[in-house]
């Protein structure tokens, strides 16, 4: 049975139905002891003896002799996809936009955009109040281009309405060939009206980090996505960071929607002794808890630090890990808005012939035990940056963070 398992809104969305638009958010292998020690997880193909498959079948036989075509053009369901719909709809029974069921074409869909490179706009979705919420914009993305913001409800692609649409289905139809035009309709907080945003979809590149000394005494450290290379490539940044002799820091977390779990506890722990817990996946009961903590690289331990964390409603999912595990253990103060609030853990199980199951087996609890699915994290200094300060060159958060920086 092959299991994987990533951060999610997906999203996560969650992790390749994210990366269909445009933004891988995580995804690991279990193997060895840890998929043995899950085992317990998942059952096998039989039927339990406490229910009662009857109103099933008499549905099934049902629709079998007395169904009627009304449309010439509609076909009838082989049997295959009758089972499918079954399950389709018993895992929509749960109530969870991040437990979905995929047959063979959506998880053929789902592993390719893994593995392989795709046209998309490069915007990560999630469902947030019943609704198809933008996470976050990649950066330099289309849909960056296009003005799409953090927080922007999706209510129509192409002219289909999103309203009884998963994350999946939306993703399935947005993402598209690269150089053709998806047109999405979205709303926006503080905007009377619904507009249609048209975007060109390309191939995506996801950027990782951006680092550089300001002329004042601070080191900023820009990240975009936690990829298979982000950890190293944000040890190289702390390296310039000491190199550059300064001792004041601002990690950059907004609009950052997620990725490996491993790069946010590899990047923790640099600023965290060893044995610190970052962060621990909660069964409820279900399974044992697992607590992932700090390797103990601890590099900042006889040097001085001073680090501000900029966060926003775009910060999700691995970010929101790296966050809650820095603010917590008192290595810096988030400043900016609460963080999206994506918090739960998907693992992905082989059905056979090629469908799979999505499904949340575990919720995210920060070093302290707040689930970050109730809401984010709350900074500890708020400050907002609009879209019109960014026009006019203005950003109050990191001004906010600045200030603070000033007073250490």
């Amino acid at each position: 049975m092959k299991r994987q398992r990533w951060t999610a809104a997906g999203s996560l969305v969650a992790l390749a139905i994210a990366f269909s638009v445009g933004l891988y958010t995580g995804v690991s292998e279990w193997g060895g002891s840890r998929a043995a020690a899950q085992s317990d997880l998942f059952g096998t193909g039989t039927q339990p003896g406490s229910i009662n498959m009857g109103q099933f079948w008499q549905a099934w036989n049902v629709l079998d002799e007395h169904f009627v075509q009304v449309h010439a053009s509609t076909t009838l369901p082989t049997d295959e996809e009758k089972i499918y719909g079954a399950i389709a709809g018993l895992t929509a029974s749960y109530g969870d936009p991040y437990t979905v069921f995929l047959p063979p074409e959506d998880a053929q869909i789902f592993n390719d955009d893994i593995s392989g490179s795709f046209g998309g706009v490069g915007m990560d979705l999630a469902q947030k109040e019943g609704r198809v919420t933008v996470v976050a914009p990649l950066k330099g993305s289309p849909a960056e281009a296009a003005g799409v913001r953090s927080g922007d409800v999706v209510l129509a692609v192409n002219g289909t309405s999103t309203e009884s649409m998963s994350v999946d289905q939306a993703v399935k139809i947005i993402r598209g060939p690269k150089g053709t035009t998806v047109a999405l309709t979205m709303s926006r907080a503080g905007v009377a009206q619904p507009f249609v945003v048209k975007i060109v979809r390309d191939t995506i590149t996801i950027p990782v980090i951006n680092a550089y000394a300001r002329g004042d005494g601070v080191f900023v450290i820009e990240l975009y996505s936690f990829s298979q290379n982000s950890a190293e490539l944000f040890r190289g940044a702390l390296r310039q960071f000491f190199l550059s002799g300064q001792t004041k820091m601002i990690l950059d977390l907004r609009g950052n929607p997620g990725g490996y779990l491993d790069a946010a506890v590899d990047m923790a722990s640099y600023f965290l002794p060893v044995g610190d817990v970052v962060v621990t996946e909660d069964y409820k009961g279900k399974a044992s808890n697992i607590a992932h903590r700090s390797l103990g690289y601890n590099v900042f331990a006889n040097k001085q630090l001073s680090m501000a964390i900029l966060v926003d409603q775009g910060s999700a999912s691995a970010s929101e890990i790296l966050a809650g595990a820095l603010q917590q253990h008192g290595v810096g103060k988030l400043v900016g808005q609460r963080t999206f609030g994506k918090g739960s853990v998907q693992q992905l199980v082989d059905l056979g012939n090629g469908a799979e199951l999505k499904i949340t087996v575990a919720r995210w609890l920060t070093p302290n035990g707040t689930s970050i699915s109730d809401g984010g994290l709350t900074p500890d200094f708020t400050a907002t940056t609009t879209a019109k300060d960014v026009a006019a060159g203005k950003d109050p958060q990191k001004d906010a963070a600045l200030s603070w920086l000033a007073t250490q």
